[in-house]
């Protein structure tokens, strides 16, 4: 079975405009979905800078005058990436459309090169969930999704077997030569064992300092690490909401996988499981529609939590939401801020028989409902 992506028609569009930047997870698809791309051009050319032979392609810009699509595959990699993407680009006939795929965050690697503002949309590719699953036949996606992840190769296994298998080969890849563009190779082990304490710390305020201890580093090295881990697409990141984002940063955050395949608990990996379609929902819309929208939590002083908040650039909340595995009735710091912040509250349940409204206004909804409608 082929999995269409959502994104494919709104990149073909922006094309059309500026550069694109395909960037998130590796393995996610952005190969596969800037092949399938190339079949809507009559003379495109794929070049990873990977290859030897592609490389040299690269370097002396020795592409065909007919190509009308180059993509540049991996080209962050090279020396001075920037510099060499503005001048491909400025100088180019306006017939040639440009599209650049990487795996780690574009601004993580601080070369120096002209700034490429104004040149380019970014668009992120992340994995499957159950709002890009809508109308793909598939027997119960959820559980699928919640089994699996939304990786393509974990989903479209054969057996469960495999999907563990690929999960295996997979973080070792990333622990191993993808952390090493970060770090030197005697960090590797350290950057692995805060990777393996973060499974065990999903939804939790994030302690630097406690990672540290646990390890033996210093936590403004566990923070340098979990950047790294961030930056390649490992784990995101939410803050808690405030009305003073300054402050925001200065409190601990929470941390959340994007292969949420790798946590054990039930109740851990189904919060992960929402939060994901959660901030894909934002980062997708801030993609689109030129407006900055953001995930974050809600936590007081006196330890009242709510699991996400959802917020405009303007800091202005649009939702608060709680994930729970089976519990139906409504959370009450969940009532505490719907009536605080006058704000749509959300309870979103796994596993619940009867939608229904509680006493003070909070939506109890089963999860799928709820996560397949969600816009992308």
């Amino acid at each position: 079975m082929e999995l269409e992506r959502k994104i494919q028609k709104k990149i073909l569009l922006d094309l059309k405009k500026k550069m694109v930047f395909i960037v998130g997870p590796r393995q996610v698809g952005k190969t596969w979905l800037s092949k399938k791309i190339m079949k809507e051009y009559k003379n495109p050319i794929y070049l990873n800078y990977d290859n030897a032979d592609h490389q040299k392609i690269i370097k002396k810009e020795a592409w065909m005058p007919e190509v009308d699509l180059i993509v540049f595959d991996e080209i962050h990699k090279m020396p001075k990436w920037k510099n060499y993407l503005k001048g491909v680009y400025d100088t180019r006939k306006e017939s040639i459309h440009i599209l650049v795929t990487g795996s780690a965050r574009m601004d993580a690697f601080k070369k120096v090169g002209d700034s490429l503002a104004g040149r380019f949309y970014v668009h992120h590719l992340f994995p499957f969930t159950l709002a890009e699953m809508e109308g793909i036949k598939f027997d119960n996606s959820m559980s699928l999704l919640m089994e699996r992840s939304g990786f393509p190769e974990p989903l479209l296994a054969s057996s469960v077997d495999n999907a563990a298998r690929w999960r295996s080969l997979y973080t070792d890849s990333l622990l191993g030569q993808d952390v090493l563009e970060f770090q030197d190779i005697d960090k590797v082990n350290a950057i692995r064992q805060v990777y393996q304490l973060l499974k065990n710390k999903i939804g939790s305020p994030l302690s630097y300092s406690t990672i540290a201890r646990d390890i033996g580093i210093s936590a403004i090295t566990v923070k340098k690490y979990i950047e790294i881990l961030e930056a390649l697409y490992i784990i995101f990141i939410i803050r808690p909401y405030t009305h003073k984002i300054s402050r925001s940063i200065l409190k601990e955050p929470k941390i959340y996988f994007f292969d949420y395949g790798v946590v054990t608990d039930i109740g851990a990996r189904f919060e992960n499981f929402v939060a994901l379609a959660l901030y894909k929902h934002t980062v997708l819309k801030s993609d689109t529609t030129g407006n900055s929208y953001s995930l974050g939590f809600l936590k007081t002083k006196e330890m009242k939590e709510v699991d996400f908040a959802l917020y405009d650039e303007k800091n202005n909340l649009i939702e608060i939401i709680e994930a729970k595995v089976s519990d139906s009735s409504a959370l009450k710091t969940l009532e505490y801020f719907g009536d605080k912040y006058n704000v749509k509250a959300t309870q979103v349940v796994y596993n619940l028989t009867t939608e229904r409204m509680s006493e003070k206004g909070v939506y109890i909804k089963k999860a799928e409902k709820y996560l397949e409608n969600l816009e992308e």
